[in-house]
This record gives structure tokens, C-alpha cells and sequence, in this order.
């Protein structure tokens, strides 16, 4: 009996010293400080006390040619310099992931900007050109005839140059509190709609990874990137939100801990956005009132989701609401979406806030190498409140291609609202241009551009150029050649959703006020269709792929023409364009669907 005693003892004894041991610092003095367990209270979205952030290592000057304190701690590539890339989409990978599981797509799956940041452009700017501010943009002009019309088009590309030495760069500690979705949808495999789920065997689901497993090993990826003298919080949400990390240095937490914590994460609940997008900033409330030296940090949210919200979070009181005013206080917002059922129509609206971007997960392996050459460009932002006027009387702005707030554009003006850093690869910039299509209106050939710019500390900045345009049909770089050909693809693709989508879940549109012919409508400037603004949807079920006939012949006729640039600028990495459109212009529509269905959409 004694023996017995002893041996209990003896093994209450070990269970006390450990859970002593994960509490407590090691001899490195890092912790293990997770908080979160399945069953834990929320107190609706406020949760936990403030934990103050301890700042580590020494105050760094910035490189002059800089806008504020920059620390040296990335990986560079050998180019010279840095380019910039507009924020918004970063990739369009929610829109082939659907394609390549035959559903249709979400019209904003797909945009110009997300399309551009695939791919490196030579951005038009001359050798022997200096670069004495933070950005300066260059110019080229192209004439080319329409492809159904033989109308004459008047296209500028906007290059998007820095002057940052890619040896100089690299970003500012981190603030870095983490967001993630944990709610009920987060179950369903990678590759499948959440809410067809009645129209899947249990075979699918085994098969798959849980879009929770994608998401919690992309974040723990992520961890990887970040620096002792950085910071991390982490909060979950489902119908309610958890504090799960408190924002504590890198070099006190027990990060091999906190990863195994978020690979062990579950699903459950309903979806709150709101909720959870609120305790993450009340995560920074303890910058507000502790850290001396906030000016040396970025701070960013990162928002990890499938997408499954209601509509009320566009309102001001909504998440839309929120990201903003955050931005206003210097807190910036990264969406990461997960899923092919990411809804792509309310996250591309939020990302035009200043200083947001989003990136769609496509695979775990890609996501990796993505963060290891980009991590560090994605949380600094570094332009704001780009302004491009033109002053002519030959032409004015018809379309932009190549920025999230392309509705803000007039006749005279274009409107970025954030520029991120870039890496430039034998001369050419990833994502490092913006299309602008004119039209022209009157005699001359010349035009005046002025670019007007902020930096991160509210510095105004103002460079003026001129362009010509020439008389025969030309393409003033390959950079420019390249922008229009993907433009002209995605406006393909988006008028062919845009009718493709009309009667797969979408709200009713109203009747085209004008007849167009078809040939003229499908390679219209999107935003100028009628309903475009009304295409937007809420409902969550997936739409089986489908192409009409009248498309199909479209988009064989353009893929010709694809395979012939692609020829000329002697670019493969257009295969994945070129590969989607042989994939539409031969797609054979399945069979059409029994109109009975279990719509029943209510959460467990």
C-alpha cells in the first residue's frame, strides 16, 4: 500500500512540475503564454487584460533614401533596386482553384491587379534615368487595333519605380496580431463549398485536408518569418471571439509551443467577423498606452478566413468600418482566404482600405515559398494616396487596369491608395505597372502626367512627366505590350462571369438599357456594364461551370491571338492565362442539375 501511495505521489508530483514548467519561463526566459482552450468564455469579443509589449534590441537608423526606420533583416535577391506593386489582390488564385474544381467562379476572383502581381513587367523606366525620391513612375504609350472592331486603342502604362536599393531594404519590427476564422465552415475539405455538403460522400471529406489544417499550417509557415525583436498575438473566432496569444515579444514566447497550439486548433460555431476583428485590436490597445518608441514598429492585422460573412460587415459598424478607421491609427490589414469558397466579392471591397492587401491560398507548398520571398513586402506598405492627373486635350481616361480603386478614376485623374515594395527580377518588376486606356478625343499627341504621392510619415511629393503618343500601331516596351494582353484577358473573363453568373445564385439584375452587340459586350470595360454593380452575391453555394457557345467561339478567337503575343514577347509564364483559356474555349457543360435541391442553409 505504501509502495502504492508513493508511486501517486510520485506521479501528481511530475503533473505539477510540468504544468508549472509551461507557465513558467525557461532558463531562455521564453514562455509558453496560449490561453485558448475549447471551452473558454469570450465576453463577447473583448477578451483577456492587456499585456504590455516589451520592446527588445537597439533603435536603428534608416538608410537616407528611406521613409522612416527600416531594419536590415531579410533575404534580398541580387537586383539593384525595388519596384513597387499596388495593394488589394496579390494573386488570382481563388479563381483558378474553382476553375480547376468546375465551378464558376466569383466575378471578383479574378482582377487586374491580382493578375499583374503574377508576373514581372519591364516597367518602361530608362537606364540612365536617376531616381532621386521614393517613387517615380515611367511612362509608355501603345496603339493597337481591337481585335473584333479594328478600332484603334490608346493605351499607357504607368511603371512603378523606387528608388530603394534592394540591399538597403528591410522592414521595421512587427506588430504583427493574427486573426483566424475557427467557425464551423472552416470543416469542409479545401477543394469543396461548405454549404453543398449534403452533395458530398464521406469518401470526399477523407480525402482532403480541412481548410482549419491548411489554414493552421500556412499560419505556422508564417510564424517562421518572424524576427526575435518582433511581436505576436493570436486571436480565434467563431460565432464569438477568444484571446488566444496576448501580443508579447517573439523573443519571450515559446514559439515551438504556440505552433504545436495551433496545429491543434478545431472547428466549431458560427462566424463573426466583427467580433473577432475587434479583439484583435484590442490586442494593440497596450501600444497606445506603453510603447515609447511606436514610430520604430509596423503594425499589422492578419485576417485568416474562409469568407463566410453576412453583408452587414460592409457597414461602418461592420468590419469595412473598422478596417478603416484602424488604418487611420497606423494598424494595417492583411486578408488571407482560404478555400475555394473564399468570398472574394467582400474582401476585394475591404482591401481598398489604405494599407490592405489580400492573398488566396492556393497550395501549402507555394504558400511557403511566397512567404520566404515576400513576407517582408507584404507587411510595408510605403506609398499612399497615389494621384495621377492628366493634363491634355487629345485624351482622356477611358479605363484602368491595374488597381482596386479603378472606380475612383475620371477623365483626368487616376487614384492609388497604397504602394507595397516589389522585387525586380533582369530588369522587371512583379506586379510593377498599371494599364490606363484612353480615348482619344481631339488633335496632338502629347500629354502631361503629374504624380502626386505621400510616404509613411505624411511627406507630399509631386513629379511631372510627359508622354507622346506615336501615329502607327506600336507597342512602346514589352511591359506594355504584356499589361494590355492580360487586361484584355481579364476583362474577357470578368464580362464572361458577369453574364455567366446571372442566373447561378445572384440577385435578379435589371434589363440592359441597350442592346450591345455580343462580340462589343464581352470586351466592354466591366465596370461600364449595367450590371456590374448589382452582380455582387451573398449566397454561398457553389455554381457549376458553365460556358455558352457564343463564349466558347470568344474565348478561342483571343486564345489565338494569347498564343501569338505569348510568341512575340517569348514569356511562359503566360501558360497559366493561356492553359485557362483553352480550358474555356473547349469547356463541355455538364449536364444540367435536377431543380430540386435542399436549400436548408441554417448552422448547427
Amino acid at each position: 500500500m505504501q509502495i502504492i501511495k508513493l508511486f501517486l505521489f510520485l506521479i501528481l508530483f511530475a503533473v505539477s512540475l510540468s504544468a508549472m514548467a509551461k507557465k513558467q519561463p525557461h532558463q531562455t526566459g521564453k514562455i509558453d503564454d496560449w490561453e485558448y482552450n475549447a471551452t473558454m468564455p469570450s465576453n463577447d469579443g473583448i477578451v483577456g487584460k492587456h499585456t504590455r509589449i516589451m520592446p527588445t534590441g537597439g533603435i536603428f537608423s534608416a538608410p537616407t533614401a528611406m521613409p522612416a526606420p527600416m531594419l536590415k533583416s531579410m533575404r534580398m535577391n541580387a537586383a539593384p533596386e525595388l519596384g513597387f506593386a499596388v495593394g488589394g489582390a496579390k494573386d488570382a488564385n481563388n479563381f483558378y482553384d474553382n476553375l480547376k474544381n468546375g465551378y464558376l467562379p466569383k466575378l471578383k476572383s479574378i482582377t487586374y491587379e491580382g493578375v499583374f502581381y503574377q508576373h514581372y513587367f519591364d516597367t518602361g523606366k530608362k537606364s540612365d534615368e536617376a531616381c532621386e525620391t521614393l517613387f517615380c513612375p515611367s511612362y509608355a504609350t501603345a496603339v493597337q487595333k481591337n481585335l473584333f472592331t479594328d478600332e484603334k486603342e490608346y493605351y499607357l502604362s504607368v511603371g512603378l519605380n523606387s528608388n530603394i536599393k534592394a540591399s538597403d531594404f528591410a522592414r521595421k519590427k512587427l506588430n504583427l496580431v493574427v486573426v483566424l476564422d475557427i467557425s464551423g465552415s472552416m470543416s469542409s475539405p479545401f477543394t469543396q463549398y461548405y454549404y453543398d455538403q449534403k452533395r458530398r460522400t464521406p469518401s470526399q471529406e477523407a480525402s482532403q485536408k480541412s481548410k482549419m489544417q491548411i489554414a493552421a499550417e500556412s499560419l505556422v509557415a508564417m510564424l517562421r518569418h518572424l524576427h526575435p525583436e518582433d511581436s505576436l498575438g493570436v486571436v480565434l473566432f467563431d460565432s464569438r471571439a477568444y484571446r488566444a496569444k496576448p501580443l508579447r515579444p517573439v523573443a519571450l514566447t515559446d514559439m515551438d509551443a504556440i505552433k504545436k497550439h495551433i496545429l491543434d486548433l478545431q472547428p466549431k460555431g458560427g462566424t463573426n467577423w466583427s467580433a473577432g476583428y475587434k479583439a484583435g485590436l484590442e490586442l494593440f490597445k497596450s501600444l497606445d498606452e506603453n510603447t515609447e518608441d511606436r514610430d520604430q514598429y509596423e503594425n499589422r492585422v492578419i485576417f485568416m478566413t474562409d469568407a463566410m460573412p453576412n453583408q452587414g460587415e460592409l457597414s461602418e459598424q461592420g468590419l469595412f468600418g473598422m478596417v478603416d478607421k484602424a488604418a487611420k491609427r497606423g494598424i494595417y490589414t492583411s486578408f488571407i482566404g482560404i478555400g475555394v469558397d473564399f468570398n472574394t466579392d467582400l474582401v476585394e471591397r475591404v482591401s481598398k482600405t489604405r494599407g490592405a492587401n489580400y492573398f488566396a491560398v492556393h497550395s501549402l507548398k507555394e504558400f511557403k515559398k511566397r512567404l520566404d520571398d515576400e513576407f517582408d513586402f507584404m507587411v510595408t506598405p510605403l506609398v499612399f494616396d497615389l494621384k495621377l492627373a492628366l493634363d491634355s486635350d487629345a485624351y482622356q481616361i477611358e479605363g484602368v487596369y491595374g488597381s482596386p480603386e479603378a472606380d475612383k478614376a475620371t477623365k483626368t485623374l487616376l487614384y492609388v491608395n497604397t504602394l507595397f515594395p516589389s522585387a525586380t527580377q533582369e530588369g522587371k518588376t512583379k506586379g510593377g505597372i498599371i494599364i490606363v486606356k484612353l480615348k482619344k478625343r481631339g488633335e496632338g499627341n502629347a500629354l502631361t502626367l503629374t504624380a502626386s504621392y505621400k510616404d509613411r510619415n505624411g511627406k507630399a511629393y509631386r513629379v511631372a512627366k510627359k508622354a507622346h503618343f506615336k501615329e502607327d500601331l506600336y507597342f512602346g516596351n514589352s511591359g506594355i505590350r504584356k499589361g494590355i494582353l492580360l487586361s484584355e484577358y481579364v476583362t474577357l473573363i470578368q464580362n464572361w462571369l458577369i453574364d455567366a453568373r446571372k442566373g447561378c445564385n445572384d440577385k435578379r439584375t435589371p434589363k440592359e438599357p441597350v442592346i450591345i452587340p455580343f462580340y462589343r459586350k464581352c470586351m466592354l470595360y466591366p465596370p461600364d456594364r449595367p450590371e456590374y454593380k448589382y452582380i455582387e452575391t451573398w449566397e454561398r453555394r457553389s455554381c457549376p461551370l458553365q460556358v455558352s457557345d457564343g463564349y466558347r467561339n470568344v474565348f478561342a478567337l483571343f486564345r489565338r491571338k494569347f498564343a501569338a503575343e505569348m510568341k512575340v514577347l517569348h514569356d511562359p509564364s503566360l501558360q497559366q492565362e493561356y492553359d485557362a483559356l483553352k480550358l474555356l474555349s473547349g469547356y463541355k457543360n455538364p449536364k444540367p442539375q435536377s431543380p430540386k435541391q435542399d436549400d436548408w442553409q441554417t448552422e448547427r
